[in-house]
């Protein structure tokens, strides 16, 4: 099933929202350095997901999310462990 992933960097204390198929893969890839997105934040934790019905509904809220550029926003989302958004 496709996803919408939120990832965090202690190091660099930012996020990075991302959409996949196969979140466990992707969560590696990232994690080991193979993403070059995510590459200059160093070392980074999965810290919240959600399942959509079609990749191309996890696509567009992805590209939504990233189009808003807030952070409180994502810690919201975070907090409330869901994304509240109309496709």
């Amino acid at each position: 099933m496709p996803w919408v992933y939120i990832l965090f960097s202690k190091k660099s204390n930012k996020y990075y929202v991302g959409s996949t198929t196969d979140i466990n893969n992707r969560v590696r890839h990232h994690q080991g350095g193979h993403t070059p997105s995510t590459k200059r934040l160093g070392s980074v934790s999965l810290i919240f997901r959600q399942e959509y019905p079609t990749l191309n509904e996890a696509r567009k809220v992805e590209k939504r999310l990233k189009k808003l550029k807030r952070r409180d926003y994502l810690e919201k989302i975070i907090k409330d462990g869901c994304i509240k958004m109309k496709i």
